[in-house]
């Protein structure tokens, strides 16, 4: 076993000389145990960075390392359900079932994979073609979770979800994961269902990483000040400012006393990431990141 869950060092990923590179020169650990929010706007390289970490991509240049060693190594111990959900549209969902148990023969927990089935009302004898893509996710969860992974990776699992099936599937995914201790990657758009569900971030913005480390840790790091226009932000890291009038609002990693001249108040987890994607010159923050961050 490994306390590390991924690790990437100078990890970059190009598609075509002349296009900018999907990934550049990310650097992070993810300790193994924790449940991480993959995060960023469209283009940010998330599908890149989970197809890496699953072994379907190789870096163009630095090294990502999977559960204490290559991604292709460590495929029989990782689970990874793409944006498209690919499952063979012929088979029903009891085949589909069969055939992951066949596949991971020493692994598989039959139980819980029948269970997340069951818990959407799916008939087994059911062809796949004819699933909803909602009813799809389901079984694709269901193949990833039977696996019994030790990390488990998901790009926007939950997009094509009813409110209702999201919240009962993330906590599904949640109770799996604290019960066996699985290493839950997931990325998604909606920040604000993240922040209840995830205990670590990894932001991304234009290829390169923003923000990444334990959420309670980002979250303490920042603060969300406000008071007169003209207010001295120095020597505090400002990662967004705004006047309105004569008020001045800024998001800021303090050093030091802020002064008796601001009002301050602890961000929500989708103020930080907004406030960073808004500023994508701001400084990075990247806590407990070893000699990756160097």
């Amino acid at each position: 076993m490994t306390d590390t869950a991924i690790e990437a060092a100078g990890l970059g990923r190009r598609f075509g000389r002349r296009r900018a590179p999907a990934l550049d020169g990310c650097a992070f650990r993810l300790p193994a145990g924790r449940v991480c929010a993959l995060t960023g706007p469209n283009g940010a390289g998330k599908s890149t960075l989970l197809a890496l970490a699953a072994g379907l991509l190789r870096p163009t240049e630095g090294t990502v390392t999977v559960l204490g060693t290559t991604p292709a190594a460590a495929r029989e111990r990782l689970a990874y359900v793409a944006q498209n959900k690919p499952l063979y549209p012929q088979l029903t969902i009891a085949g589909t079932l069969r055939l992951g148990r066949d596949l991971n023969p020493r692994r598989w927990d039959a139980q819980v994979a029948e269970r997340i089935v069951a818990e959407g009302d799916l008939d087994p004898d059911t062809k796949i073609r004819a699933l909803s893509g909602g009813q799809r996710t389901r079984v694709a969860l269901a193949l990833a979770l039977g696996k019994r992974p030790e990390l488990l990776l998901l790009d926007e699992p939950m997009a094509d979800l009813d409110p209702l099936a999201r919240h009962q599937l993330t906590a599904t995914l949640m109770a799996d994961a604290a019960d066996h201790g699985t290493t839950v990657v997931m990325s998604s758009h909606v920040v604000a269902e993240l922040e209840g569900s995830c205990d670590h971030l990894l932001l991304l913005g234009s290829g390169r990483v923003r923000l990444a480390g334990p959420l309670d840790d980002l979250l303490a790091a920042h603060t969300l000040i406000t008071g007169r226009a003209g207010e001295a932000l120095d020597p505090h890291t400002v990662v967004e400012s705004r006047t309105t009038g004569r008020q001045l609002t800024a998001l800021v990693r303090p050093e030091g006393h802020l002064g008796d001249g601001f009002q301050s108040d602890r961000p929500s987890l989708e103020e930080v990431v907004l406030a960073h994607l808004r500023s994508p010159d701001a400084p990075p923050l990247l806590l407990d990141a070893r000699e990756a961050a160097v």
